[in-house]
């Protein structure tokens, strides 16, 4: 430690006491530009003039990047939906202040009275990603004469939600658009719908491991009318589907997954390559050519199937593969099977952080209609070297079709007080009482800080912290010591010019059910005030989830931020700020868990209807009580409710206390009337353009709404 002439007899002063600028020659550095950065430079060099607007939030949180044509801030400060993407007419826009409005406001004033968190499906959005991604591939088909058709799949291993799929089969039919499965249950919910609602030239893609079981449910759907192909993954699979036939006295249509050489570096490549979980390399494709052909069963292999990764960055790496594929296609149909269809499996990449580029997996450097070009491009270009007819061109493009179409809104109910710039002066002479070798240190630390020598002021404050550290854990100072300590150093800091850190806001979510890409695969999702984004958001923040555990947070966002620009909450209490997380209608869902036992969301599905508000709330449903997350761990609440009621007083209250507790939703629970204030209008008047059109999903049934389902007072 540098020495300094300081007298250590000398009194002790305290000029923190009043304020960390009190000092003259104590300049603070110039703060990291934050939301300010967006603001023109005529209005930074005159702050009176850079009033904040909507345009200037959507400009900090790029929405126009990464949100359009779906998503937009208006011009209430609210983000909006345009439900059919540039189709959109004005009047059809849905503000989702006014759909949680809706959504969670109190059934007595015209809302549905649903918990939050919220998850918003808008079917409107999905039809349009089913129909622009086979516009996509019927605009390449016929601009580069491409002899083949496309006729694509989705995967529902991306959100096996019963509604999204039935809608995506809905909407497909007129494209013959179908459905890929890999697991059992997978296969029979993709039989059932397609049977009930989907194209008789749908595809039914059969992929995962397989077992005689697995192969004979495909063969089965085989006589009830269904495009079934059974891809083979491994190839000891070819003996069961053998075995399954000769059984059932059903002929297969086959499938192979091949394993490329081209791989992307990316975290979603790691499925590609040589070195890939799934596949066939050359020498088990032709090991399977000849097991078909001695079993005259050749003309049964009519697909191929690879998948160079999720998230494909660029054109460039998915041409190579598209084409290395082709070569495979056409040598297989050289040797005699009879290929008709290409699957070049999933890979369609979403741009979530709106950068539009390939440095990343958090986005891609390529439009969808780029992606169709250049998939028929590169199958059209190797047949026509080959002189094979143009295959059908399959894809699994579950990711781009569904992460666009639902939002999960989630509330931040609290947050830690800003950091203040001036000591208290009651805890300002606890300084006095520190033992000598702690005064002294405080000493040189103001020299330090009056003389602007702020390497020295560093290194004399983290002294003093340490030595007083030291001395709490002997006894020798109290807790109230400690914290004068530690808030002189934070001022000190700031004095010198250190930033202040992010402010930590609590939300009701838990990260590990609802975001659970985000802690396991570090996977962003752009998330955002859905409000009050005509004010200027002033505060750095990280979010804090509801979990007891560490992991439990979100402190990186998309742009490479470590802190999401936020707003103060609300003045009148801690409740009415929500923010949206977009993007995320894949995987998500399937892949969260139970950590603490905190459950899924409520759900609503919104169409776009006229009226007042542009939406209905066509079909609500609360999210897992208590009782049902505890069922799911195998234990019985009516049985736990009895247990307890026997322990309390005979007076009903705390019996009907406890069957609340069990019917309620884990998260915290606030006034549904709260949720009306948010949009700046009463819940009641929103009803008018959804009433009845919740009919059947969100009535007034007891049974529904009451959530005791069976805990008897």
């Amino acid at each position: 430690m540098p020495a300094l002439a300081v007298d250590a007899a000398a009194p002790v002063a305290h000029p923190f006491a009043a304020s960390c600028d009190a000092s003259p020659r104590f300049v603070a550095a110039p703060l990291m530009l934050g939301p300010a950065a967006v603001v023109s430079a005529a209005a930074a060099e005159k702050p009176e003039v850079a009033a904040w607007s909507a345009d200037l939030s959507s400009a900090l949180y790029n929405v126009d990047g990464w949100g359009a044509p779906y998503f937009f801030v208006n011009d209430d400060g609210d983000v909006a939906v345009r439900p059919h993407g540039a189709a959109t007419l004005p009047g059809q826009e849905i503000d989702l202040a006014k759909v949680v409005a809706r959504a969670a406001g109190a059934r007595a004033g015209g809302g549905l009275g649903l918990a939050l968190p919220l998850l918003v499906r808008f079917p409107d959005v999905l039809r349009h990603r089913v129909e622009t991604l086979n516009a996509a591939f019927g605009y390449a088909v016929r601009s580069t004469g491409y002899a083949g058709r496309y006729q694509g799949v989705y995967p529902v291993k991306c959100n096996q939600d019963r509604y999204v799929v039935e809608d995506i089969v809905e909407f497909g039919a007129p494209f013959g658009f179908g459905l890929e499965a890999g697991s059992k249950p997978e296969l029979l919910l993709t039989m059932s719908c397609l049977v009930a609602r989907g194209s008789p030239d749908a595809l039914l893609i059969c992929n995962g491991y397989k077992d005689l079981e697995y192969v004979s449910l495909a063969l089965i759907a085989r006589t009830m009318g269904l495009n079934t192909v059974i891809v083979l993954e491994q190839e000891e699979e070819l003996d069961i589907v053998v075995e399954a036939s000769r059984r059932l006295n059903i002929r297969p249509v086959v499938g192979m997954r091949a394993k490329l050489r081209t791989k992307h570096a990316g975290h979603f490549g790691a499925t590609s390559g040589e070195k890939g979980k799934f596949g066939l390399n050359a020498a088990q494709i032709l090991s399977v050519v000849a097991k078909l052909k001695a079993l005259a069963m050749l003309d049964c292999l009519q697909l191929l199937h690879f998948h160079i990764g999720s998230q494909i960055p660029t054109t460039a790496l998915l041409a190579d593969g598209v084409g290395e594929a082709a070569q495979i296609y056409c040598e297989l149909a050289r040797l005699g099977a009879a290929m008709r269809v290409i699957d070049v499996g999933g890979g369609l990449g979403i741009d979530y952080d709106g950068t539009h580029s390939a440095q990343t997996d958090m986005s891609v450097a390529y439009s969808l209609e780029e992606y169709a070009a250049a998939v028929v491009a590169a199958v059209g270009r190797v047949c026509d070297r080959k002189g094979v007819q143009h295959p059908v061109i399959c894809s699994e493009s579950g990711r781009a079709l569904v992460s666009h179409h639902s939002v999960l809104i989630f509330e931040a109910f609290s947050a830690t007080a800003p950091a203040s710039n001036m000591m208290d002066p009651a805890t300002a002479y606890l300084l006095d009482e520190l033992t000598e070798d702690c005064r002294s240190d405080y000493r040189n630390l103001m020299a330090s800080a009056v003389r602007g020598d702020f390497d020295t002021c560093g290194l004399y404050a983290d002294q003093l912290k340490r030595r007083c550290a030291e001395q709490f854990k002997e006894g020798v100072l109290g807790l109230e010591h400690l914290a004068a300590v530690d808030g002189l150093c934070e001022i000190v800091a700031r004095g010198m010019g250190a930033a202040e850190g992010p402010r930590r806001y609590h939300i009701n979510l838990s990260v590990f059910t609802s975001l659970p890409d985000m802690w396991a695969i570090e996977q962003l999702f752009p998330i955002i005030p859905i409000q009050r984004l005509q004010e200027r958001p002033a505060v750095d923040g990280v979010l804090s989830d509801l979990t007891c555990d560490s992991d439990g947070k979100v402190d990186q966002f998309i742009g490479g931020r470590s802190s999401l620009p936020l707003h103060e909450l609300p003045t009148h209490g801690t409740r009415g700020y929500y923010l949206g997380m977009f993007l995320g209608g894949a995987y998500q869902e399937a892949l969260g868990g139970l950590h603490n036992l905190f459950g899924g969301p409520s759900v609503v599905r919104v169409s776009q209807s006229d009226g007042p508000h542009c939406f209905a709330v066509t079909r609500a449903a609360p999210g897992p009580s208590c009782a049902d997350v505890l069922r799911a761990m195998q234990h019985e609440p009516e049985v736990m409710f009895e247990v307890l009621k026997q322990r309390t007083a005979d007076d009903g209250a705390t019996a009907a206390a406890l069957a609340r507790a069990f019917g309620s939703m884990p998260y915290l629970s606030f006034d549904a009337e709260e949720a009306s204030a948010m949009s700046g209008a009463e819940s009641s008047g929103m009803s008018s353009d959804s009433e009845g059109s919740a009919a059947g999903a969100a009535e007034d049934d007891d049974e529904e709404w009451e959530f005791m389902r069976g805990l008897t007072v």
